[in-house]
Formats: structure tokens, sequence, C-alpha cells
């Protein structure tokens, strides 16, 4: 069983709440739009980490973490990549790594858009955790949180850290 902290497009800023409500997790899965190099360090010295780069994202970066991610975790395959669409209208790109991996949870940042649903055409759990930082265009910053045991997501929930403005 691994408890998982999903989070995205923290865009180079961390709200210290991420800690508190990822203090309990095993894992920490980051969709992309880092930022910089501080969020992964910061991260990465609070709990295990598994990210990908997203498009604002530098040459640094880009070294560090993949485009793609794919791993199996507690019996589940997991893809997470920055860009994707949404459930049933895939980016080619996308549409391209799904049908080489067969996830069963697949996540995706890069919209801003909190969305949780079980998509049938590719047989998968997708998940955004929507953004988590200080820029972009959505008002509210959200996190995911969730269980993975013996091939099953349990305990799903919706975390929101408060407006967008830095306090």
């Amino acid at each position: 069983m691994k408890r998982i902290g999903l989070m995205s497009d923290t865009h180079g800023d961390i709200d210290p709440k991420v800690f508190k409500y990822f203090k309990d997790v095993d894992e920490i899965w980051h969709a992309g739009d880092v930022g910089s190099m501080d969020v992964v360090d910061a991260l990465e010295a609070f709990k295990p980490v598994r990210g990908v780069y997203g498009n604002i994202d530098d040459h640094i970066l880009r070294r560090t973490w993949p485009k793609v991610n794919a791993f199996e975790c507690e019996g589940m395959k997991v893809v997470i990549t920055h860009i994707a669409g949404k459930p049933y209208k895939y980016y080619p790109e996308a549409h391209a790594v799904i049908q080489d991996h067969q996830p069963n949870i697949f996540v995706c940042g890069h919209s801003h858009i909190l969305l949780v649903q079980f998509d049938k055409n590719i047989n998968a759990l997708w998940l955004n955790p929507g953004a988590c930082g200080y820029k972009g265009f959505h008002q509210v910053k959200t996190l995911l949180r969730f269980t993975i045991d013996a091939g099953q997501v349990k305990d799903m929930e919706v975390i929101e850290l408060g407006p967008k403005a830095k306090a």
C-alpha cells in the first residue's frame, strides 16, 4: 500500500501547506511545469518524488526529469506526462504514449483544471491535480491525495490550498 500526493503546475513556487498535506504520503508525483530546480530540491528533501518536465521548464529540469514517466506502483501501471488534452480528446502524442504503455492510471497537468475521471476509451483513471502554484488562470490551488493498494485506487481526496494569490 502506498499513499500518493499528486501535484502539478507549481511554476517555481510551493505553497508551504503542501508539506502539511503531504506529510503522511509515501511518494509525491509532480505532473510538470515545475518552474525551478528549487522546487525539485525541496520536494526531494521531503519525500521520494517522481515527476516529468512541462512546457515552461528549462534545460536543467529537462535533463533531470523525463517528458514521460512510466512505472508500476502497487500492481498498477502509471504514466505521467504534462500535456495530454482531456479524456476522450487526447493530443496525438499523448494518445501514442497511452497506446504504448496501456496504463491503469494516466496523470497529466498543464490545463490547471482539476479532473478525476475514469476514461473508458483507454480503460484508465485519468488524473489531473489542477495547479498548486501562484501563476495561471486557476482561482484555487489544488492537489490530489490517494492510496494505491493491491491494484486499486482508494481514498481519493481533493485538497484545496486556498486562493491563487500569495498570502
